[in-house]
């Protein structure tokens, strides 16, 4: 956990963003998004979201012994974005700073996938912009294989409780 400590969010995000191509948003890295006003409890939100993941299916719990979720993924070695980093207390540093900003949670963790329950998303289309900027930095494939229009990725993230990522 100490790895992670020593990480900063912007900079992991503005590392991965300079090596993307560039298509999707003008350069130079614009930063991270402003916190929004928290809007909800986030630990509640988490809880309704995994119950409402939970009665569509079924799922494993995990238990690790961590303090916040964020560190969870990289206490398990989890390897979900390896074709993206491998360094999953990249992922971490990213996953605190959210934590921190929007109360996001970690509530369901696949092979290749995550889910975060979101306490507090932005609720205008230029934060959701900014938010998008993030999210296209951490796992380019929102965007780039969910359509390729990172405004309409934006728009996607104005008031969402709940934000997915997959890496193929």
């Amino acid at each position: 956990m100490a790895e992670i400590d020593r990480l900063d969010a912007n900079e992991v995000l503005r590392g991965w963003w300079d090596d993307d191509d560039g298509t999707s948003f003008p350069r130079p890295w614009p930063g991270l998004a402003s916190a929004p006003t928290p809007a909800a409890d986030a630990e509640a939100h988490a809880a309704a979201m995994a119950a409402e993941l939970a009665a569509d299916k079924a799922h494993l719990v995990g238990l690790v012994p961590a303090v916040r979720g964020a560190d969870a993924l990289t206490a398990v070695g989890w390897q979900g974005p390896a074709n993206h980093t491998n360094h999953t207390r990249e992922i971490s540093a990213v996953v605190r700073s959210w934590e921190e900003r929007f109360g996001a949670r970690v509530v369901t963790v696949g092979f290749a996938t995550l889910g975060l329950s979101v306490a507090s998303p932005p609720i205008t289309f230029e934060h959701a912009r900014a938010v998008a900027a993030e999210h296209h930095a951490f796992c380019p494939d929102n965007v780039d294989q969910g359509g390729g229009v990172i405004d309409e990725y934006a728009e996607e993230l104005v008031g969402a409780g709940m934000w997915w990522f997959w890496w193929d």
